[in-house]
């Protein structure tokens, strides 16, 4: 029993899971073993990114030192001065490592890469959709824009019915790495990002010419999501979603991705002269509240609850009591040790704390009007970045970062929590060769 506790309970003791109060058991000896928790070990994949001579991000091995090239980093200085850096001036230093980090994992032609590291150098069009988003929300539409027409040439190279592969290789073929299959949320989350860039791009001719390139992916993107939609339930056809894992029911994962999608893209059709969405919102809606309603579980008559509850809140969704709710128990069955949240209540006990699904919940709390959570989910997210300052996919139990760092989703929805949060100027941040260590 090396390393197991043992808890003794002598004649009259209440065992384990016995109720106070509960008869005395009649025992003279006792002994319960409890096994410690083992908790997953993972490496640091890199300390971050640097941007090399051709404008292309290099990972910086852990421990080691490296620097942008000198006039990509010049570049890059003036790419942010054109923006602004969201977030009260405490997170300054925060939002800038984000953008900085966000540019360099933005390849040219709009390639949105989740990572530079080998098994996250792909287009996931989920992550795409979040940087897009950010990047028109720090004053960069036209790179937002850019990400957006991308994906739409993507969506456009394969015959899956115009629903997104669940990532693609970066080399704008279409290619997909591996057999995970078509994953139908990303289309919701595509659609979400156009209305994004849309709210903020200069009104204009020039606007206008694009949203006009951007036609395709949005009515084949409606198109997907209405053709893979049960009528009589509202509910869409089984689908992997953010899990990545085959699934033989539909998930709250791509049912709450979907209506968020089709509930932001109205005044962009509106301006397209294409029909409306209303019936879909309707029906979408109607899958969430009798399918999932009133826990919002991860699949319609269980428990578990998992991020996507996060989905259905602001700044995705109107605000719902019931929703509001099942958020602050799903975050609570999500806490782990080092103080993050891992993806789902039901998720694996290994300690990890995953810091996209921790920055969901604080992007959604700050739209809530909940900023003490939020700057609290921020402030952890702070805390736990690589050395040279890149946010990582992964915290382990004892509070080291790890897996792959910088994360491209993460970034963006830190961006946007700081960008609801307010504040923030244009170009307040102090240009240096490389950035200083933490």
């Amino acid at each position: 029993m090396a390393g197991a506790l043992v808890v003794l309970a002598g004649a009259g003791a209440c065992l384990p899971g016995q109720p106070v109060g509960h008869p005395a058991v009649d025992l003279s000896f006792a002994a319960v073993v409890v096994d410690p928790p083992v908790y997953a070990e993972i490496d640091l994949y890199s300390d971050g990114v640097v941007i090399d001579g051709s404008g292309l991000p290099q990972t910086v091995p852990v421990g080691t030192a490296a620097a942008d090239h000198p006039g990509r980093r010049v570049e890059q200085d003036a790419w942010l001065a054109g923006g602004t850096v969201p977030g009260p001036a405490r997170y300054a230093d925060l939002a800038e490592h984000a953008l900085r980090d966000l540019d360099a994992l933005v390849l040219p032609g709009g390639v949105a890469i989740a990572g530079a590291t080998d098994r996250w150098r792909y287009v996931w069009p989920r992550d795409a959709s979040f940087v897009a988003a950010a990047l028109a929300r720090t004053g960069h539409p036209t790179d937002a824009h850019e990400v957006l027409a991308h994906l739409q040439t993507l969506q456009q190279l394969r015959s899956t019915g115009g629903v997104f592969e669940a990532r693609y290789t970066p080399d704008g073929t279409g290619a997909v790495p591996d057999d995970r299959g078509p994953q139908l949320d990303g289309n919701g989350w595509v659609l979400w990002a156009v209305a994004q860039w849309y709210a903020e791009a200069r009104p204009g001719p020039e606007r206008r010419a694009q949203l006009e390139g951007l036609r395709p992916l949005v009515t084949t993107s409606v198109a997907a999501i209405r053709a893979n939609l049960d009528l009589l339930t509202g509910l869409p056809v089984a689908y992997p979603d953010y899990w990545e894992v085959p699934e033989s029911e539909p998930t709250l994962g791509t049912l709450a991705a979907l209506l968020l999608g089709a509930r932001a893209i109205g005044p962009v059709l509106q301006t397209l002269g294409e029909p409306g969405v209303a019936d879909l919102v309707a029906w979408l809606d109607q899958g969430a509240k009798e399918g999932f309603s009133p826990r919002y579980p991860r699949y319609p008559g269980e428990r578990e609850r998992d991020t996507a509850v996060a989905f259905l809140m602001p700044p995705f969704a109107p605000p719902d009591d019931a929703v509001e709710r099942a958020w602050a128990e799903a975050a609570a069955s999500m806490a782990r040790p080092a103080g993050g949240l891992a993806p789902g209540g039901g998720w694996a006990a290994d300690g990890v704390s995953w810091t996209p699904t921790t920055a969901v919940f604080a992007l959604t709390a700050a739209a809530s009007g909940q900023v003490d959570q939020a700057e609290s989910w921020l402030d952890w997210l702070d805390a736990h970045r690589t050395p040279r300052g890149a946010l990582p996919e992964k915290v382990l139990a004892d509070g080291s970062p790890s897996a792959v760092a910088p994360l491209a989703w993460t970034c963006a929805l830190v961006l946007l929590t700081l960008d609801e949060l307010g504040g923030g100027s244009s170009g307040a941040w102090t240009s240096a060769a490389a950035p200083a260590a933490r």
